[in-house]
């Protein structure tokens, strides 16, 4: 018998949460199990393996972004548009580091086609309207905001600015400058 108050909801919320806690990469359902206190065999009826449980933490963790990166555009465009969309990147790394891992897991083509991630890439877009770039220059653009936003969080996550003057903010604040200006100076091909 399913105990009473599992739902698929409340299991992934929870894994996203262990997530947080113990890394994504220790997320399995015999560490769900342990922490509801019930047999691992009473989750799959909630979950059908580790990597599902993953996947739905991972697409929780794209939606939360979503709604995040939705609210902090909201009126704004240009450079204050660009500097909203990557703090949200940034706080939610630093708020949730297990959540940001689990968003960067590689999702089947279906899952991917269906989840939140297909609203960042429209958000980055809708970014980029303010820089009138035009196709394929938007795509190169697109990756390229991705790659910086991913690379500098998962550095500085690492603890790979901690140890050098200026401090992580400062040096923030000037690569979001300085892609606003290569945004607004966008070479042709």
């Amino acid at each position: 018998m399913v105990r009473a108050g599992l739902t698929t909801a409340r299991v992934t919320q929870a894994g996203a949460e262990l997530a947080d806690e113990v890394g994504f990469d220790q997320v399995t359902v015999s560490a769900l199990a342990r922490r509801f206190d019930v047999k691992v065999a009473s989750l799959y009826s909630h979950v059908q393996s580790s990597h599902d449980l993953k996947t739905r933490i991972a697409l929780l963790a794209l939606e939360e972004l979503a709604d995040r990166g939705a609210a902090a555009l909201a009126g704004r465009a240009g450079r204050d548009a660009l500097t909203a969309f990557a703090d949200v990147y940034r706080d939610y790394a630093q708020e949730h580091p297990g959540r940001y891992a689990a968003a960067q897991l590689r999702l089947d083509p279906e899952t991917a086609a269906a989840s939140a991630g297909v609203k960042h890439a429209a958000m980055m877009r809708a970014i980029l309207r303010g820089y009138d770039l035009a196709e394929p220059e938007q795509t190169h653009a697109v990756r390229m905001l991705g790659s910086v936003f991913h690379g500098y969080v998962s550095l500085e996550a690492a603890g790979g600015f901690s140890h050098s003057a200026p401090d992580s903010q400062a040096s923030w604040s000037r690569v979001l400058d300085a892609l606003d200006h290569l945004l607004r100076t966008w070479p042709t091909a």
